[in-house]
């Protein structure tokens, strides 16, 4: 059975598909490398990511005493959260919809062997 460590941020106020194009590019990476690369990434998305990569790496020590040096990020997925519908006034009393979405951020970290060995059980 493989230990697993959660994090996550529920309506975070940025689009799913803009925090996707991030989380792509940390997943299956060790933690503290991913941290390394969100921390000079340019995305809006960055900082909420690593927040919550954070509090997944502060469970892990807390609740299993985990070794921070052989955590890797095993699952990261953006989900849709809801759509705030705003109205913009446009000309001659006609109104433009404004649609600012928001999603949930869920971070899983285990352990490098272990997410290993399972990754090959289940193929």
């Amino acid at each position: 059975m493989v230990m697993e460590y959660k994090a996550s941020h529920k309506y975070a106020r940025i689009t799913a598909r803009k925090a996707r194009y991030v989380v792509d590019q940390v997943r299956n990476m060790p933690v503290e490398g991913a941290l390394d690369m969100l921390k000079f990434s340019d995305r809006r998305a960055a900082p909420m990511i690593a927040k919550v990569i954070k509090s997944a790496l502060h469970n892990a020590i807390q609740e299993g005493g985990a070794n921070p040096e052989n955590l890797v990020i095993w699952r990261a997925t953006i989900n849709e959260g809801p759509t705030m519908k705003r109205w913009r006034p446009r000309a001659r009393g006609m109104a433009f919809p404004i649609l600012k979405r928001s999603s949930h951020i869920n971070i899983i970290l285990a352990d490098r062997g272990e997410a290993g060995v399972a990754a090959k059980k289940g193929s």
